[in-house]
Parts: C-alpha cells; sequence; structure tokens
C-alpha cells in the first residue's frame, strides 16, 4: 500500500579502513571519517552507524567513537538529530586539491662551492664569545624582550653601530637615525617605498649588484645605467642620461664588481647632482671593513654636507649571514617615514639579537674578529690570484683588490659571447661572469669570484680548474681562428 512515511536513510555500509600510526583511536576514527566526508565518499545526508555498530565494526573502543563523532560535530562535517542519528551534514567543503608538482624555482640555498659570493668562516673563538653572550641575555632576560619595541630596533645595537661608524669609516651619526634591518635587501625595500614612486629614474653602476637592480625594478622604478670607470661612477654621464633622477645607488668604497674606489671629484660631482635634483643617494657599503692596504676610507656619508645621504650596513659578511642584521642611518627628514614602513612591515627587530650584537661590540669581540678575517681572507685573495696567473698562463688579468671579499678575473677582449660562460662551466666552479652584472653590454668578460668563507685548498683548486679551462679554451679558439 503507498504510505505517506519517508524513506530511511542510508546507513554506512563500507569498510572504512583506519590508518595505523601514532595517535589515539578517537584521533584515527575520525581522521578516516573525516576524510571520507571530503573525500565525497560518505555522502552528505548520510546516516553514520551508532556508536555501537561502528565500535564493533572498527575494533574499537565505544568511547573512541564517541569522541570522533563529536570532533566531527565541532568540526561542522556532521549533524546531530535527536532520536535519528548522526548524519553528514547537508553541506560539506571540497576536500584539499590534489597534490601539483611544485613549478621549478631557483635553489632555495645559493650555492658554497669555493668562489660562491657572500660566504663567511665559522669562527670559533667568535661563535664562543657569541654563545656565551646569548645564554647571559638569556638567563638575565631584558623585559623589553617580552613585548614589543622600538621599529629602529635595539638602542644599545643603534649606539654601538653608530660609534663604530665614526670610528671605524668617518661617519658621525645620531644612535636615534639609525635603523636595524634585517639586511641590505630589506633596508633597499625600506628606501624604494619611501622614496620611489612608479616610472621614477634610478641611477644604477653598470656593472653593478644585480640584486639591487632586481629591488628597484620589481618598484617599478625606471632603471639607467651609469657606466662606471677606474674613478667610479660617471656622473656626467648620469646628468646626460636623466639628471633628474629621483635615487643613485652606488657602491663608492669598493665598487662592485670592478673593485675600484669613486675619486674625491666624483663624490663631490655625484653630491651635488643629488643637491641640485633633490634626489637620494644610497650609498651601499656591504664590505668596507676588509680593507687590506692603506688607512680605512672615509664613507660618502661622512662628507655629505646636505644630508642627502643614506648609509647601508650590514653584518652579513662581518659576521654571518644568518644573523639576518643590517642597518641603514638616515637623514633626519626621512626617518618618520623609514620608521612607520618598517612598523608597518614587519614591526620591530628581534630584540635579543640585537642586545647581543651591541654587547659584542661593546666587548671587543667584534674588533677582534675582524682584525682575525682581514689576515684569513687577504691570504685567500693572495692565493688565488697567483693561482689564477700561473695556471692561466697569464691569460687571465687578475685585478687584485686593496677591499673586499672578491676579485675580478678578466679574459682578454674580443672574445666570442658565452665563451666566458664556456669556461666557466668547463672548470666547474661558481662566482659570477662579468657579463651577469652589466645591462649594456661590453668587452671584456671575465668571472667575479668571491674568495671568503673557502678553504684554501677548495680555493686552490677551483682556481687551478678557471685557469687551465681558460688556456685551453683561448689555444682552441686561436687554432680554429688560424
Amino acid at each position: 500500500m503507498p504510505t505517506a512515511s519517508r524513506p530511511a536513510p542510508a546507513v554506512l555500509d563500507m569498510p572504512l579502513l583506519l590508518e595505523a600510526g601514532p595517535g589515539s583511536q578517537a584521533f584515527r576514527v575520525h581522521a578516516g571519517l573525516r576524510a571520507a566526508i571530503l573525500g565525497g565518499r560518505l555522502a552528505a545526508g548520510m546516516r553514520l552507524p551508532s556508536s555501537r555498530a561502528l565500535a564493533a565494526q572498527l575494533g574499537v573502543r565505544r568511547n573512541a567513537v564517541v569522541a570522533a563523532y563529536e570532533q566531527l560535530l565541532g568540526d561542522g562535517l556532521v549533524e546531530a538529530r535527536t532520536g535519528a542519528g548522526t548524519f553528514v551534514a547537508a553541506r560539506v567543503p571540497r576536500g584539499p586539491a590534489p597534490a601539483t608538482p611544485a613549478p621549478a624555482l631557483s635553489p632555495a640555498v645559493p650555492a658554497r662551492a669555493a668562489f660562491a659570493l657572500g660566504c663567511t668562516h665559522p669562527d670559533a673563538r667568535l661563535l664562543n664569545q657569541f654563545g656565551r653572550i646569548l645564554r647571559r641575555q638569556l638567563a638575565r632576560p631584558d623585559p623589553a624582550h617580552f613585548g614589543y619595541g622600538d621599529p629602529r630596533g635595539s638602542a644599545a645595537l643603534r649606539r654601538a653601530v653608530a660609534a663604530h661608524l665614526a670610528a671605524a669609516r668617518g661617519l658621525p651619526c645620531d644612535p636615534d637615525c639609525i635603523l636595524i634591518t634585517s639586511g641590505t635587501q630589506h633596508a633597499l625595500r625600506i628606501c624604494t617605498e619611501i622614496l620611489l614612486r612608479p616610472a621614477d629614474a634610478v641611477w644604477m653602476e653598470d656593472p653593478g649588484y644585480p640584486s639591487a637592480r632586481r629591488t628597484f625594478a620589481a618598484a617599478g622604478a625606471r632603471i639607467v645605467p651609469v657606466p662606471v670607470d677606474a674613478a667610479g661612477l660617471d656622473v656626467a654621464a648620469g646628468r646626460r642620461g636623466a639628471a633628474g633622477a629621483r635615487l643613485a645607488y652606488v657602491t663608492p668604497s669598493h665598487q662592485f664588481p670592478t673593485g675600484v674606489t669613486m675619486s674625491m671629484a666624483r663624490r663631490l660631482a655625484l653630491l651635488d647632482w643629488a643637491r641640485e635634483a633633490g634626489a637620494w643617494v644610497l650609498e651601499d657599503d656591504y664590505d668596507s671593513e676588509f680593507r687590506y692596504a692603506g688607512p680605512p676610507l672615509t664613507a660618502l656619508a661622512g662628507i655629505d654636507g646636505q644630508a642627502r645621504v643614506i648609509y647601508l650596513g650590514t653584518f652579513s659578511k662581518t659576521l654571518f649571514a644568518g644573523l639576518r642584521t643590517g642597518f641603514l642611518v638616515l637623514p633626519a627628514a626621512l626617518l618618520p617615514r623609514a620608521v612607520e614602513a618598517r612598523a608597518v612591515g614587519d614591526r620591530f627587530p628581534p630584540s635579543l639579537m640585537g642586545e647581543a650584537i651591541a654587547e659584542l661590540l661593546a666587548e671587543g669581540g667584534f674588533a677582534a674578529h675582524l682584525r682575525r678575517m682581514r689576515g684569513r681572507y687577504r691570504a685567500a685573495r693572495d692565493l688565488v690570484a697567483d693561482t689564477l696567473a700561473r695556471s692561466s698562463g697569464g691569460q687571465l688579468r687578475v685585478a687584485v683588490p686593496d677591499q673586499g671579499l672578491h676579485l675580478l678575473a678578466l679574459l682578454p677582449p674580443g672574445l666570442p659571447d658565452g665563451a666566458a660562460a664556456a669556461i666557466r662551466a668547463a672548470a666547474g666552479v661558481e662566482g659570477w661572469l662579468l657579463s651577469e652584472t652589466r645591462m649594456a653590454p661590453a668587452d671584456p668578460d671575465g668571472f667575479v669570484l668571491g674568495f671568503s668563507g673557502h678553504s684554501p685548498a677548495a680555493l686552490k683548486r677551483a682556481a687551478e680548474r678557471l685557469g687551465e679551462a681558460s688556456r685551453h679554451h683561448l689555444a682552441a679558439a686561436r687554432t680554429g681562428a688560424a
């Protein structure tokens, strides 16, 4: 006979397998049911078995099923109807999308083989002292560590940085105008945010530092290549290219990658241009502490009487990159905007690390570490230069720098495009090609080779391979031309 009663909803009639592994029975029952619901194997509105029946089916304790049902209720994946039982919710989210392979990206960890740039040595004396300082900081923690701090960073570290810059770089500055950053790239991002609008022109040294160039380009700036010669950035060429540029990025004490020092005449010309144009100069002084001959150089910011220079420094090369600590010295007029940008971006730097680095500077450990590393890096520089000259049979012209952590080895002019890349590949070494740092094509090409942070044996082997590959490639090129 026809009846007006509704048909009973379907009850679970499928094997539910619990994954073996860690976790309680309740956890595993919940995980199995959750996966079945999200995967669509248990349809919306389906009635689940009673806790007693499912416990018997799965061979688990009844209270494990009760707990799993309660958690599914909390998840919103099931509904409990008084007197009727537990049902899959009428609307449940779709399960996660099937896993797809990640797109190929640049290596997450940069290469660290010989000639890779940006490496430092793990100095045992420095690490022991720094470890003691950190343990003291944790044993007697500053209350500031347990709250949010000044966007400029630790006051103690800013005072220590100011004292170091005044003594080592001839740059007197107010600690209140120093802003601690997570490194040079972070500092550049802050500067682009507060100074640049899309399509603003930025002078870039050519050849120059590619990472800085990418940062400005990402902000929508118009990059203006300005040639570098033996006196540094050619200010007259910059004026011809974009006299009204908003910003100039320079590495005046040790130009990257050529290693030249900007002459005083060029420094004064650059400051004159900035004053006339109402522009700003970013002075990246990334490896100024490693000078091997002659007195320390005065920073460009140290002779800036018009407060147009922003000074960038970092502890990544002097200590180690994992600290993620650098600093900006800002003209007072820019400080409020920079502090606001820092506070919006990541609020404030880590106070524990800042206080520890400040103590390291105050105790003299930083200065002692620099003295040890200068000797070590000078020896590494000389080893690489001598080995390259000998193994290449004089085919590589090696510029031995008085400062910094890399050197430039130039090939003879007139080689076809791709010759330097072929030589580097044949030698199996790291480092950059000079052409990779250029915006405008030029001759000759060569190799930008980092000598810090690598063992002497590894540096010598790499220099021998690069020298021999250069000699063989050039000999083959001459034979083919003949």
